[in-house]
């Protein structure tokens, strides 16, 4: 059976060592800060200007003026602290954030990554993610194993305009985990229940 959210969600944390910055692009990765264990001192930072997200707000704290990248509202930990977008992207840019988790809509064989647009439909912004995905320490890339059409997102070669080349260090999908490794896909890990076959790769692809 694949993961679900909160179980993806959860093999990503795992992958991040404690005392560590990250940043949580939007979508599926954002349902990460409600799950981190608070003994691994995490410290979420967001582009638009916050470091020290501590998951979502009480009904007594919510504030409009407390917002994540994704526009939605956030809380904070003991030693947050706020600054302007200036200041943020000179820590991404200047390899101050450990690891960045991001959705994805393709990734290929040598790291890169398409998940910023799909050509013909409405396009919101590349936002942070091309400069995340070049200054972040470790990127993960969070997303369903298929799109829409029921065609595997990992694949040889990206056709969607791409985010960066070369870029990805590990892929957690809700059917396992993998690494881009010498032009093929390491298997790390399967969901249970979870083969070869369902993963809809070309085995020629896939490094066991």
């Amino acid at each position: 059976m694949p993961w679900s959210k909160e179980q993806m969600a959860q093999e990503v944390i795992q992958l991040i060592p404690a005392n560590s910055s990250l940043n949580l692009g939007i979508g599926l990765p954002t349902m990460i800060a409600e799950l981190i264990p608070v003994h691994m001192h995490l410290m979420i930072h967001s582009e638009n200007g916050v470091l020290g997200v501590e998951g979502r707000p009480g009904p007594d704290s919510i504030s409009s003026t407390l917002i994540n990248a994704g526009k939605e509202t956030i809380a904070i930990k003991k030693g947050a602290s706020f600054f302007d977008s200036a200041l943020s992207f000179g820590m991404i840019r200047g390899g101050h954030i450990d690891y960045c988790v991001l959705g994805g809509m393709e990734v290929d064989v040598t790291g890169s990554l398409a998940n910023w647009m799909i050509p013909g439909k409405k396009i919101t912004g590349m936002g942070g993610a091309m400069d995340l995905v070049n200054g972040a320490k470790n990127i993960i890339i969070m997303m369903t194993h298929f799109n829409k059409r029921g065609d595997s997102k990992i694949v040889k070669s990206c056709q969607l305009p791409l985010t960066g080349k070369n870029v990805v260090d590990t892929i957690v999908t809700d059917y396992g985990i993998f690494k881009p490794h010498k032009n093929r896909f390491k298997i790390i890990k399967l969901a249970v229940g979870s083969s070869l076959e369902s993963l809809k790769i070309d085995k020629q692809l896939l490094e066991n």
